[in-house]
């Protein structure tokens, strides 16, 4: 099909050539359009031809001379974002499995779509990648993309995603790595499936890979009590937390010693699931997992560092602040509060237990609208801080489908959202003019 343009930038090269709202693109040097993908990939040239038809008439060929990757000013039909490929898998740990019914119908789409891997940094597990589609990765030179490998022993992996494709990744990695695609990985670690041995086996297979194999995520499977019916998965404890981020320890040093780089990082749950304290800045490089909560908190609190020493607030009217977060992360965050809490200003975090998805659920983004209101009612104070990452990218919902307003109107202090950045945070706590409600 071809590709429908749905806006053309004023005084583009694309309006000197006559181009409109509703064309059709049908091919550019020769080739189909299938996507934004071959689009970005193909207008990058200086000079080509282009096929475009509008509707009830005759195709016609446009000629395009420019700079090299000077924008040609269109933009096309969103819909790799709107209608993902779906994922293939039934994973023993899949998220999406384990919700409730009755929520919002986006909260059920399960996507495993390479092109939002390379557009937006969603983790995909290549099983639903024809050959002719990992030609295109090739030939269009996607990269980085950001891949769910969980284990590299096919036989592991094939029972952790319940996909007969599911063993084939290394194959598939092999073939990216020969080809010049890089990529970062994914390791969700589920406690007696793909930890110990197999671990050790995955990250030696994936170091293997380096340079075109990036870094190597670690994260803890998330577990909500609806899982009637699914396979026995047992979260992490204090002490399986402890052991999993002392294991890798060593791994790292010896990965940093051949390869220059630590190349496996364990996400920001397993520390505050362990109590260990957070790596420093160094021990993060260049934060290549960011996203996928890895360095997340370290970066948090460097940046109210810095915004507590450029935005200095010696003494504020009295106040009085609760922070709602999560329960794994409210050691960490009520450490913070204590050290850069401005004098006058009593800032109290407030563990939210998770009570809509399970009490295993720890982490602040899944926090509900109804366990907020049912667990702040006592709370005495002049004001509520909550995380940006609580509600939708809309800014109007939470994950229950209860409204900011709702919950506002329920609680016994004003509400204020505050984004998930150090200086948001302290610009929140330290009264300044710019912080909004």
């Amino acid at each position: 099909m071809p590709a429908k343009i749905t806006h053309v930038e004023k005084d583009s090269i694309a309006a000197e050539l006559g181009l409109e709202a509703g064309d059709l693109l049908v091919s550019i040097a020769g080739e189909p359009i299938i996507d934004q993908i071959d689009y970005q990939a193909l207008t990058a040239q200086a000079v080509f031809d282009m096929v475009v038809e509008h509707p009830g008439y005759p195709p016609r060929r446009v000629h395009v001379t420019k700079e090299d990757w000077e924008p040609l000013g269109l933009t096309l039909d969103q819909t790799i974002v709107a209608c993902p490929r779906e994922c293939a898998n039934h994973c023993v740990f899949c998220f999406i499995d384990q919700m409730p019914p009755g929520m919002r119908k986006t909260l059920y789409v399960k996507d495993d779509d390479w092109r939002l891997s390379l557009m937006m940094g969603n983790y995909i597990t290549m099983t639903n990648i024809s050959r002719q589609e990992l030609d295109r990765i090739i030939r269009r030179k996607v990269s980085p993309l950001y891949i769910s490998v969980h284990a590299t022993d096919p036989e592991v992996r094939t029972k952790l995603l319940r996909n007969r494709h599911a063993g084939e990744v290394m194959e598939r990695l092999r073939l990216l790595r020969d080809n010049g695609i890089r990529f970062h990985c994914q390791i969700v670690l589920c406690p007696g499936w793909n930890d110990g041995e197999v671990l050790a086996r995955t990250l030696r297979d994936l170091s293997g890979l380096w340079p075109a194999a990036q870094s190597a995520a670690l994260v803890p499977v998330g577990l909500t009590r609806f899982r009637e019916g699914l396979e026995q998965v047992t979260p992490y404890s204090r002490e399986t937390a402890e052991e999993l981020v002392r294991s890798v320890q060593p791994l790292q040093e010896q990965f940093l010693r051949e390869l220059g780089t630590r190349f496996v990082f364990p996400s920001d749950e397993f520390y505050c699931l362990s109590g260990l304290p957070l790596p420093e800045d160094e021990a993060y490089e260049d934060y290549p997992q960011i996203e996928n909560g890895v360095g997340m908190l370290r970066m948090f609190e460097t940046d109210l560092r810095y915004a507590a020493e450029d935005y200095p607030v010696e003494r504020t009217a009295p106040r009085r602040l609760v922070i709602a977060c999560g329960t794994s992360v409210a050691r960490v965050m009520q450490g913070w509060c204590d050290k850069y809490q401005p004098e006058g200003t009593a800032v109290k975090v407030h563990p939210i237990l998770n009570r809509f998805f399970g009490e295993t659920v720890t982490v602040t983004g899944l926090i509900t609208g109804q366990d907020l209101v049912d667990q702040l009612q006592d709370e005495v104070c002049d004001e509520i801080l909550i995380c940006r990452n609580t509600i939708r990218n809309e800014g109007d919902l939470f994950l229950d489908d209860m409204t900011l307003d709702e919950v506002r109107s329920r609680l016994p202090a004003p509400l204020r959202v505050v984004e998930n950045t150090g200086e948001a945070f302290w610009r929140a706590i330290s009264g300044l003019e710019d912080s909004k409600p």
